[in-house]
Formats: C-alpha cells, sequence, structure tokens
C-alpha cells in the first residue's frame, strides 16, 4: 500500500522524531501552533465532559484513530482548562488520575513501534494494529465505549466517502450517549493546493498527496517520494456524510464546532508540489518560535496570488494574509522605533479603524510587548520573547479570522453522540 510506504519511509528519515525544532513532522509549528489551535477549539467540549465524568465518578477512555507514534496523547492531556494568567497554575483538563485508557489504532507497524518506544512503560496506553476503513477493529469493538474517538491530521482523508460514513457510524453504535467524535479531514481550497481548486465540490475529490515536506529543496529532487490518494473536503461535505451515518446507526450527530487548522502556515506552502508559487514560509515562521534565533521579518509576508473564478476564496485569503502582512510590518516599525538608550518608542505607527478587531488586538498587544521588554539587557530579547509573541499573535488571527469551511491544510470537526 502506497500510504504505508510513504509513512515508513518517513521513519526512517529521523524526521518523524519528537521535538525537530525548525524542520521535520514535529517541528516548532505543529507542536506551538497547529497543536496549540487544536487544543483550543477542543476545550469547551473537552471540560464539558470532564465534568460530566466527575458527576459520574468516572474515569475518561480515549481512542486516538491513526494514532500515528501516539501523537493525540500530548495534545490532548496537554490542553488546559482555560487560558492561564500570569499568576495561575492551571491544570490539564485530563489528568493522568482521570484517565481510565488511551488506546491508540494505526494500520502501520512501524509507527506503531515508535509509539511503543515513546509511551510503552505507560500502562494506561495501548497500542493496536488495525485498519479504520469502513468500520472499527473487531478488537476496538470487544472494548467498553470511549468517550473520546478522535482523529487528528488529515486521518479520514484516508477514506472514501461511504466508507467514512461506515466508520462513523460505527462510532456511533460503539459509544455511549455524549461521547465526543473528532473528525479531521483535508481542506480543499488551502493555498497550498490551489492548482487543484477547479475541481468540483460537488464531487469526491483524492489528491496525490506526497510527504515532500520532510526533505530540503535539495534532497526533494533527488529523492524517490511515494505519493498516495487523499481526500480533500468542505464542512458541507463533511456534513452530508456525518448526517448519514447518523441515520445509519439511529442516533443524533450533534456538530459542536468546526475549524481550519494551518492557514498560514500549512506544511505544502514551501514545497511549491499543489502550488507553483512556492512561498518558502514553514521554516521562516519556525525560527520565530526557535530560541537565540533571529528571523527576517520581511521574509515572512505573504504576496498572495489571487486565481481567476474563485473570487469568494480570493476576498478570504486576501483578507487575511494582508491582516497577517499588516501586523508583520507594524513589528517591523515598532522595533526599528525603539530607542535601546532611552527605553522609548521614537514613532506611534497608527493602527486604522477600519481594521478586524483581531487585528487591532494583535497590533496592541505587540506595542505593549516591545515596550515592556525592550529594555532587558539579558539574553536575545528580540529572539526569546519578541519573535514568540509575534508568532502567537498571527496565530491567534488564524484562529479568529477563519471561516472553518475547508480554507487551511486541515478541516476539523468535534461533534456530540446523542442517543
Amino acid at each position: 500500500m502506497s500510504e504505508k510506504k510513504a509513512y515508513s519511509e518517513a521513519v526512517t528519515t529521523g524526521m518523524y522524531d519528537k521535538s525537530t525544532g525548525l524542520l521535520g513532522k514535529y517541528d516548532n509549528i505543529r507542536r506551538f501552533w497547529e497543536d496549540q489551535i487544536t487544543a483550543s477549539f477542543l476545550r469547551k467540549a473537552l471540560n464539558q465532559m470532564m465534568d460530566r465524568k466527575k458527576q459520574a465518578l468516572d474515569r475518561v477512555r480515549i481512542l486516538d484513530m491513526g494514532c500515528g507514534s501516539g501523537d493525540a496523547y500530548d495534545l490532548i492531556m496537554g490542553i488546559a482548562t482555560k487560558d492561564p494568567g500570569i499568576y495561575d497554575y492551571i491544570t490539564s483538563a485530563i489528568t493522568p488520575e482521570n484517565l481510565q485508557q488511551y488506546v491508540g489504532v494505526d494500520i502501520n507497524e512501524n509507527l506503531l513501534k515508535q509509539a511503543e518506544t515513546y509511551y510503552g512503560d505507560n500502562p494506561k496506553m495501548r497500542f493496536v494494529r488495525g485498519n479504520l476503513c469502513g468500520s472499527l477493529p473487531e478488537e476496538i469493538k470487544k472494548t467498553r465505549p470511549f468517550d473520546l474517538y478522535f482523529s487528528s491530521y488529515g486521518t479520514l482523508s484516508h477514506f472514501h466517502d461511504k466508507e467514512n460514513t461506515a466508520l462513523i457510524a460505527d462510532i456511533c453504535r460503539h459509544a455511549a450517549s455524549g461521547a465526543l467524535f473528532v473528525g479531521d479531514w483535508l481542506g480543499r481550497y488551502s493555498y497550498e493546493w490551489q492548482d487543484l481548486w477547479h475541481h468540483p465540490a460537488a464531487e469526491e475529490y483524492f489528491m496525490d498527496y506526497r510527504i515532500s515536506y520532510i526533505y530540503s529543496r535539495e534532497e526533494r529532487d533527488q529523492v524517490d517520494i511515494a505519493a498516495f490518494p487523499l481526500r480533500i473536503t468542505t464542512r458541507d461535505e463533511i456534513l452530508k456524510l456525518v448526517e448519514a451515518a447518523a441515520r445509519e446507526a439511529g442516533v443524533e450527530i450533534k456538530p459542536l464546532q468546526f475549524y481550519d487548522r494551518s492557514i498560514l502556515v500549512g506544511r505544502h506552502l514551501d514545497t511549491a508540489d499543489y502550488n507553483s508559487q512556492g512561498l518558502d514560509l514553514r521554516y521562516q515562521i519556525n525560527s520565530l518560535f526557535e530560541a537565540y534565533v533571529r528571523t527576517d521579518l520581511e521574509s515572512i509576508k505573504v504576496d498572495y496570488i489571487p486565481r481567476a473564478g474563485f473570487d469568494p476564496l480570493n476576498n478570504f485569503f486576501e483578507m487575511f494574509y494582508m491582516s497577517c502582512n499588516a501586523l508583520i510590518d507594524y513589528t517591523i516599525t515598532l522595533l526599528s522605533a525603539y530607542n535601546f538608550e532611552k527605553n522609548t518608542l521614537t514613532a506611534d505607527p497608527e493602527i486604522q479603524p477600519y481594521y478586524p478587531e483581531p487585528l487591532k488586538r494583535a497590533m496592541q498587544t505587540m506595542r505593549r510587548v516591545i515596550e515592556g521588554v525592550g529594555w532587558l539587557k539579558y539574553g536575545d530579547v528580540r529572539a526569546n520573547v519578541i519573535e514568540p509573541q509575534l508568532a502567537y499573535c498571527l496565530r491567534e488571527l488564524e484562529m479568529l479570522l477563519q471561516p472553518g469551511t475547508g480554507m487551511g491544510h486541515s478541516l476539523t470537526g468535534i461533534f456530540q453522540i446523542i442517543k
């Protein structure tokens, strides 16, 4: 199977190792941007679920579908109950004491071996080799119901719609009333694959996906990179198949939230595999998070190239990228206007009243940060404080300006199963 070969090859490169920084699967953006966006959108539903479990004197059970190397465990267990203030000591929504069991399912034995290496000593974690195409594995069906049926990073894009409908119906039959289902597909209209926008949204469409992002540009031309089909989709398409699954299982599936993940920093913006522009953006934004590394801020501005015939999409991306660029320009102006000797700003860049409110707040945040820490003499305050905060502000723009309809690398739906 082509995807099995591709993921196995990726593991052998070392770029699927945890915490790889500027490059690799678990780069800074994955850990400090993408996973944090998922955590933010999932928090409310997770808190409500945990309240119900505590009232019932019960602990939570998690099924990670397409778990890879146990990816969802750290993500889910790291979700805080709220955004903490500077004084707060915030515990996770799910603490180790409140977890009864995490079960990860994946078809790739190499990834499961890696998961066992990372988590094999944890008695509450178990990994099962199984195929999710069209149903839950029999071994999973024989277990107690789970409280959270979780998928991430395009897992459900491996399957046709009828297979996803059957899988979701199977989840509904297995789950208890009130359980959460998190489904993740590749978004149909990411700027990463603008060259594919012309395929009709009324038709089920699979792209030839290449894990080329783990290689440098020079290496990509010298390595035989396997490709495999992945479904790209929209919110409306997901709602149709979820409704079909609900009818098949005889339950109600209540949509709680949709969100686009990785609009600004999708992995394939750099590869130019599906958009000939090739922005070289992810590495630069990764460096915003990197300690003692200064970033050329001009290099993270996006010159969006519209595609004729897609006015609604162009209008969104123009607004989004221009908002990001305006925040970057504002930050550059503040940095250039800061007098390090007098600890004052020598210029007062204007925040236009017609800017979107999230952009205004992000600009005000950057001003307060630079004014508040610019005087620090120890450590590299720009690299270690100001640039990470700029990254967080850009991440906030992605969260608050997005439509949740399929504009990012992934489109995720959070649902509650009601029986």
